[in-house]
């Protein structure tokens, strides 16, 4: 089989044109070409008047050697990679003890998945509810201003990406195609097979919840265990190694094998492991506000003429800057068609993310404008002192909100002239339980401030009218990434000073997203599962 790259097409092309357009790259007779198969698309925008579809095509031809000896000089044109996911072992008949796996957002749901898989029988803990109730339990927040420090849009069985844009694509080396196998997973699950092909799939939040529901199915069909609202408090260590978990019941559960998949924001957890002497560290994360545009307004920018278009759908955007002051400000999970939600685990505190479902039909478009913080500079000392960085502010959101988890916000226009912001314009807030208007400049430390107020109209200068008056600053975000990293050695994927302990995803600091965390727990899966074997 061929791979052929850039293809390019206008977007009202039809499937005959895919196929002249193959025939005429490669030179051959119409009869010649046997099959082909899209395995990435993209959209060239960079013309908004004249915008292409990009391709990478997985094509059957006669006479395969001659066309490769044809095209050897061109990188356009060659052999497909294999992207079929091989299975590193299969467990034994008999099993000492069952890996442990804690947390089931992405990583932790990947990793039990190919544990399961590969026939070790994973038992996973989760903190929180299954998917459909703790969706209802999110809802409570949304909807009531009540919040369950278990079972929110942090914690709960299928993670934060559960309420998300559900986008799946991601910026890191994947020279296995191990994202490749998250896909196929998800496909099976009841994604659309679209996610396969397209350059910047996305899923959203309905879909996510049934697909999640699916895959727990599946891990329980192949002899593992879940069990919900099990939050480990402690995990036994003896002589530098793991020995066990303790739940808040207080059972304690035997096992050498922890996978530790408990997302970003199990703030509890970072401290239990500290205390343990689980060796952590402060990272880097960043923090600022969520903005809110009519997405008319940026697919206007984005795509001129073709604003509109159903084959391109919302439009979205990427955004950076590095201010005078030296901080870079960057868009951050951006959700074209979506709202902002609420996102605190914590009480009498208010956190903002942003969400879309799959249509991203939504009136407004949103996304965070973040400054990059570090340890060096912003929160030095010890390694949880980022925990208590981010708590400070999201309680400082709750003050500024009037105490009842409304979240603050301003204007745009009000936030740039240093007033504050008494009445809502032509932008309405999508956050519930609600928008209390104020004025943002204590929100946030204020080199953030400076940094956010000059970026705001450099952005102007590539999206029109980003800095659009009546645009709405949401306050504040807090959780872009885990404020620490639970190193871990790159060979066998442990920890560097408790045997037995395999640190994954997010929380862990080794991943961004859902599918870059996805990818971390197979990894995982696969050092747990040679561990194991090597133990016979």
């Amino acid at each position: 089989m061929l791979r052929m790259t850039e293809i390019k097409l206008p977007l009202s092309h039809t499937e005959s044109d895919l196929t002249a357009a193959i025939i005429k790259r490669l030179g051959i007779a119409d009869g010649d070409l046997i099959s082909h198969a899209v395995f990435k698309r993209g959209v060239d925008a960079r013309k908004k008047n004249s915008i292409l579809y990009t391709y990478t095509l997985d094509v059957t031809v006669r006479d395969e050697a001659a066309i490769l000896a044809h095209f050897k000089n061109d990188a356009q044109v060659r052999l497909a990679p294999d992207t079929t996911y091989h299975f590193v072992t299969h467990a034994p008949h008999e099993l000492r003890t069952r890996p442990v796996v804690t947390g089931m957002g992405p990583a932790g749901l990947f990793a039990g998945l190919l544990l399961a898989q590969m026939g070790f029988r994973p038992l996973i803990l989760e903190r929180g509810k299954a998917v459909r109730e703790r969706t209802k339990d999110t809802w409570g927040l949304w909807r009531q201003g009540v919040l369950d420090p278990e079972s929110n849009v942090q914690f709960g069985e299928g993670g934060a990406g559960t309420f998300s844009d559900g986008k799946l694509y991601s910026q890191i080396k994947d020279p296995r195609y191990l994202g490749r196998k998250v896909l196929e997973e998800f496909v099976k699950a009841g994604a659309p097979e679209e996610i396969l092909y397209e350059s910047h799939p996305h899923i959203g939040t309905f879909k996510l919840v049934g697909m999640v529901e699916k895959m727990r199915a599946t891990i329980q069909s192949l002899g593992g265990e879940i069990r919900f609202a099990s939050r480990v408090d402690d995990i036994a260590i003896e002589d530098g190694a793991v020995a066990g978990v303790v739940l808040a019941n207080g059972e304690r559960i035997a096992t050498d094998h922890l996978v530790l998949a408990v997302g970003h924001s199990a703030r509890d957890t970072f401290e239990m492991i500290h205390k343990r002497g689980i060796y952590i560290e402060a990272k880097p994360f960043s923090i600022g506000f969520r903005i809110e545009h009519p997405q008319s307004l940026i697919d206007r920018a984005r795509l001129g003429a073709n604003a509109g278009n159903p084959r391109l759908g919302a439009a979205d955007y990427k955004l950076v800057y590095h201010a005078s002051n030296g901080r870079s400000v960057y868009s951050f999970c951006m959700c074209p068609g979506g709202t902002v939600v609420a996102a605190t685990s914590e009480p009498g505190r208010v956190v903002t993310n942003g969400m879309s479902q799959y249509s991203r039909n939504e009136r407004n478009a949103n996304a965070g404008i973040v400054v990059g913080i570090t340890p060096e500079l912003d929160y030095p000392g010890d390694p949880l002192a980022g925990v208590s960085f981010q708590r400070h502010w999201e309680s400082r959101a709750y003050e500024l909100g009037g105490g009842t988890y409304q979240a603050p916000g301003q204007l745009v226009g009000d936030f740039l002239a240093g007033r504050a912001s008494t009445k809502f314009g032509n932008v309405v807030p999508s956050y519930k339980p609600g928008v209390h208007l104020t004025d943002l400049s204590t929100a946030l430390p204020d080199y953030a401030i400076a940094a956010i107020r000059e970026a705001l109209p450099a952005f102007a200068k590539q999206i029109k009218d980003f800095d659009l008056p009546d645009a709405v600053l949401t306050g504040v975000e807090t959780r872009t990434s885990s404020p620490i990293r639970i190193r871990r050695n790159q060979g066998n994927m442990q920890s560097i000073n408790t045997r037995g302990l395999y640190p994954t995803g997010e929380g862990a600091g080794y991943a961004g997203g859902i599918l870059s965390a996805a990818v971390d727990g197979i990894e995982i899966a696969e050092a747990v599962a040679l561990s194991i074997m090597q133990q016979k």
